[in-house]
């Protein structure tokens, strides 16, 4: 039997998951071939450097373990991506993969795709395609640089496909290959949500059963500027008079808060929590406020009117399809959603937008054929 091996490189929390579905895929059809073996190597690069936001997903998630962890964090964007730029070339050389697999939009992510590039292996990204179209999100410049070097695109809907389509990047000189697969964290959230409910007590611990706001908040431009950040608390908070308000508060938002004087007495800010936690929170709640690409989607899945705390979104389709309402970063807009959110009640979340929540088997299969 012919190997072949595969790096992985993670960083952020919502990789942890991908990776998970990445890794179950493998080892399914390494039972079922009786040809090929996937060898699945992962490279933690360490950005999300809080035990609770990363240790707790491999060890509740069965994920493989990381063979190596560089441990890098806590830097400025370009001191960041250099650094491991510098240390994964240095696994890459060393295990001299055939494949590398790379997820999403973080730093991690460009850095793992120039060191690849380089070092002239293959490259596949999953969930490519996407674009906000704000040049100022640092996700958007990573995602567009990785789309334009890789290999293989793995597109989550046909939306991407076609923003691909677009930029002429299929038809580009690196010949990169197109493929609609659906999301693998659609996958993620049908595969994990029973393992949820046998597993996690936060609803019980925080006394939310029904009837509650769910609340994530970490983006710069919501995070940094401490004007933006005092009037999006402020509105939450307001928001807290009527309704139940649950905050994950991850730990860069929480030294920023830190920082500045705002009354958040209606907003219960917990640690953050694990990935059964947090499907568990976004399964039970009555609506959604975020800023994080991700979250909009989960909210989606799990059957949840959402207010996007931006002002664009990747996923122009839940927009479109009146279950995802932009609010931007300004007080009077969030409450006015708000409202008009609260007094809707025939939301059509029918449409099938992200696969059949096989896209890790999809994914695998073509893998092994490259």
């Amino acid at each position: 039997m012919s190997s072949i091996k595969l790096i992985s490189v993670v960083g952020a929390r919502p990789q942890f998951v991908k990776a998970a579905v990445l890794s179950r895929a493998i080892k399914a059809f390494n039972r079922q071939s009786k040809k090929l073996f996937l060898e699945d190597i992962i490279i933690h690069t360490g950005q999300h450097f809080d035990d609770n936001m990363n240790k707790v997903f491999f060890e509740e998630m069965s994920i493989t373990e990381p063979k190596y962890n560089l441990n890098i964090s806590s830097l400025s964007h370009g001191a960041m991506t250099g650094r491991m730029i510098e240390e994964i070339e240095k696994v890459l050389i060393k295990e001299g993969p055939a494949v590398v697999v790379l997820y999403g939009d973080t730093n991690s992510t460009l850095a793992g795709a120039i060191a690849a590039k380089k070092l002239l292996y293959k490259i596949v990204h999953i969930e490519a395609g996407l674009r906000s179209f704000n040049m100022i999100m640092p996700e958007e410049q990573n995602r567009i640089l990785v789309d334009r070097i890789s290999d293989v695109l793995f597109c989550p809907n046909k939306e991407s496909f076609l923003t691909l389509k677009k930029e002429n990047i299929e038809n580009s000189p690196y010949k990169q290959k197109c493929h609609i697969v659906g999301d693998v964290m659609y996958d993620a959230s049908l595969f994990y949500l029973k393992k949820a409910l046998k597993n996690s007590d936060i609803l019980k611990k925080l006394n939310a059963e029904k009837g509650f706001v769910l609340l994530t908040l970490h983006r710069q431009e919501n995070t940094d500027d401490p004007e933006i950040l005092k009037s999006l608390l402020e509105s939450v908070n307001e928001i807290g008079i009527e309704k139940k308000v649950i905050f994950p508060v991850h730990p860069r938002t929480k030294k920023k808060i830190q920082q500045i004087s705002v009354n958040t007495e209606n907003i219960e800010m917990i640690d953050p929590v694990s990935y059964f936690d947090m499907i568990l929170l976004e399964k039970n709640c009555d609506f959604i406020m975020t800023d994080s690409g991700g979250v909009q989607k989960e909210a989606y899945f799990f059957g949840k009117p959402c207010i996007t705390l931006r002002n664009e979104t990747e996923w122009k389709e839940l927009v479109k399809a009146g279950i995802n309402f932009i609010a931007g970063n300004h007080r009077k807009k969030i409450l006015s959603v708000f409202r008009r959110l609260k007094s809707k009640k025939d939301f059509n979340f029918k449409t099938r937008f992200y696969g059949d929540g096989t896209a890790g088997e999809k994914i695998v299969e073509i893998i092994a054929k490259l």
